[in-house]
C-alpha cells in the first residue's frame, strides 16, 4: 500500500488542481489487512462489543465479507458509541467510539487522504500531520514572535468545532481533490452514521465525532479551506503589516503587526466562519498586545503585558539574561492543577490494589510522560514543581496503605534512588539562534 500511496502523493504534488479517481479500489483485502495491524489493541469496543482480538480470530473471512459489502455498496458504518470524558473545567468532553470494522475502514481512508492532502496543507498547520508535533507548533510560534514585528495576538477558539462541521461543505472540499464518488460516499456515511448514547440513537446532521480515526484528517481538510487558505490568499494580501497564523487542529493563534488590522481580521474571521457553519467562542477569544514593542510599552507605563495559552502552555513576555526580550513559556495553570489532581486520584485509587513495585513503575511512567510534554526551554521550574507535588502525594498515599506509616522522607529518598524515579528534564530546546537584537 505504501508504494501506491507514494504514487498518489506524487501525482497530487505535480498538479495541485487535479482530481484523483479510482481510489476506492485501494480498500482491498491486502491493504485492509495491513491497516488492521496498525490499530492498537486494548481499546474500548464499539456498540457491537467486538474486540480487536475477536475480529482477528476470523480476520480473513471478516475482511472478505467487508469488501463484498463495499462492492455492493451495502456497507454502512454503525453508529459510534458515545462516552463522556471529564474535562479540567468540570465539563464533559463527548467522544465517539466506532466499531473495530469501522475503525479499520477509517484507517485505510485516512492513509489515502493523507497522501492526497499532505502536499496541499500549508506550513502553518501542525495538528495530526506526519512528522509534525505540538512542540513544532510551539517552536514555530516562538520564532514567529521573536523574528518578526508582532505586536498583537488573536487568541481564538472555535465553539464546538468537531460538533459543527458542515457535511455539505465537507463534501465540496473533498470534491476539490477527489473525483471518486464511491470513496466520498463511504466518508459521508461515516459522517451520518449517528451516535448511540446508552440506548438512545441520535442522528448526526453535522459534525465529525471526536474519537474516530478519520476525524483529525477531515478536520484538517475542513480548516485548510476555511482558515488556512483564507489567511494565506486573502488576509495576508490585504494587510500592509505582518500577519501569520499557527494552527494545531482547531486550536490556533494569529500574530499581527498593526492594531487596526487586528480588528479588521477579527470582523472578517467571524463572517468567514459563519459562512461555513462555525462561530468563535466569544468567552475564549481575545485580542492582546504581545511582542517586543508591546512589552516595552507596558513596562514604560509600569504595567505587565497580557499572556495567552496555546497547547497547554502559557506564553508571556520575558527578558533573557542579557535583558533582551524573549517569549517566556510555562505550564498553563489549569493544566498544572488538572495533572496534579489526576495523579492524586490515581494514587488514592490504587494504593491498596496493586503491589508496591508496580506502583513505582507506573508512577515513573506518568512522571516521564509529563516531563516529555511540558519539558520545554524556560519551563524547568514548572516541571520541578510538578515533581515535588507528585512525590509528596506519593508519600501521603503510600502511608495510607495501612494504619501504620510505612515511609518517612529518608526511606522514600532511598526508594526514589533505587527505582530511578525520573527527575525534571528539558526535552525540547526552543532557544535556538534567531536574532534577539531585532528592532523595528
Amino acid at each position: 500500500m505504501e508504494t501506491k500511496l507514494n504514487l498518489i502523493k506524487e501525482i497530487a504534488g505535480k498538479d495541485r488542481k487535479c482530481k484523483l479517481n479510482n481510489l476506492a479500489h485501494l480498500l482491498n483485502e491486502v491493504n485492509l489487512s495491513e491497516c488492521f495491524f496498525m490499530l492498537k489493541g486494548g481499546k474500548a469496543t464499539g456498540i457491537d462489543g467486538v474486540s480487536l482480538e475477536e475480529y482477528e480470530s476470523n480476520l480473513s473471512n471478516n475482511l472478505k465479507d467487508l469488501i463484498d459489502r463495499m462492492k455492493r455498496q451495502a456497507y454502512k458504518p454503525q453508529a459510534v458509541k458515545r462516552v463522556y470524558i471529564p474535562k479540567a473545567n468540570g465539563k464533559m468532553r463527548l467522544l465517539g467510539i466506532p466499531t473495530i470494522e469501522d475503525k479499520l475502514v477509517q484507517m485505510c481512508i485516512m492513509r489515502i487522504l493523507n497522501a492526497i492532502y499532505e502536499v496541499d496543507f500549508l506550513d502553518m498547520s501542525y495538528g495530526f500531520r506526519p512528522n509534525r508535533s505540538c512542540h513544532d507548533a510551539i517552536d514555530a510560534l516562538d520564532k514567529i514572535i521573536m523574528k518578526n514585528p508582532v505586536n498583537h495576538i488573536i487568541d481564538a477558539d472555535i465553539k464546538g468545532f468537531f460538533d459543527n462541521v458542515s457535511h455539505e461543505w465537507m463534501v465540496k472540499f473533498l470534491g476539490e481533490r477527489i473525483g471518486d464518488f464511491n470513496l466520498i460516499r463511504i466518508i459521508v456515511r461515516f459522517l451520518k452514521a449517528g451516535v448511540m448514547d446508552k440506548e438512545l440513537f441520535q442522528e448526526t446532521e453535522k459534525g465529525t465525532p471526536q474519537g474516530g480515526v478519520i476525524s483529525p484528517i477531515l478536520a484538517n481538510i475542513y480548516l485548510h479551506y476555511v482558515l488556512d487558505l483564507w489567511i494565506e490568499k486573502v488576509i495576508k494580501k490585504n494587510c500592509r503589516g505582518y500577519v501569520e497564523m499557527v494552527r494545531y487542529a482547531d486550536d490556533f493563534v494569529i500574530c499581527v503587526q498593526y492594531k487596526e488590522e487586528v480588528e479588521m481580521i477579527m470582523k472578517a474571521m467571524k463572517e468567514r466562519l459563519t459562512k461555513f457553519g462555525l462561530e468563535l467562542a466569544e468567552d475564549k477569544t481575545r485580542i492582546i498586545g504581545f511582542g517586543r514593542f508591546a512589552d516595552k510599552n507596558a513596562r514604560n507605563k509600569g504595567k505587565k503585558t497580557e499572556t495567552f495559552n496555546f497547547l497547554g502552555f502559557t506564553h508571556y513576555c520575558d527578558k533573557g539574561r542579557s535583558g533582551v526580550f524573549k517569549v517566556g513559556i510555562k505550564t498553563e495553570r489549569k493544566k498544572f492543577k488538572a495533572k496534579v489532581k489526576e495523579m492524586n486520584i490515581w494514587l488514592k485509587s490504587i494504593r491498596n490494589k496493586i503491589k508496591l513495585k508496580e506502583i513505582w513503575k507506573i508512577f515513573c511512567a506518568k512522571l516521564r510522560g509529563h516531563f516529555q510534554y511540558f519539558g520545554v526551554s524556560g519551563n524547568y521550574i514548572g516541571i520541578s514543581r510538578f515533581y515535588v507535588k507528585c512525590v509528596r502525594l506519593l508519600m501521603k498515599w503510600l502511608n495510607r496503605r495501612s494504619q501504620k506509616k510505612s515511609f518517612n522522607w529518608e526511606k522514600l529518598t532511598k526508594y526514589i534512588k533505587c527505582y530511578n524515579i525520573p527527575k525534571p528534564k528539558i526535552y525540547h530546546n526552543m532557544y535556538t539562534s534567531y536574532g534577539y537584537g531585532l528592532e523595528y
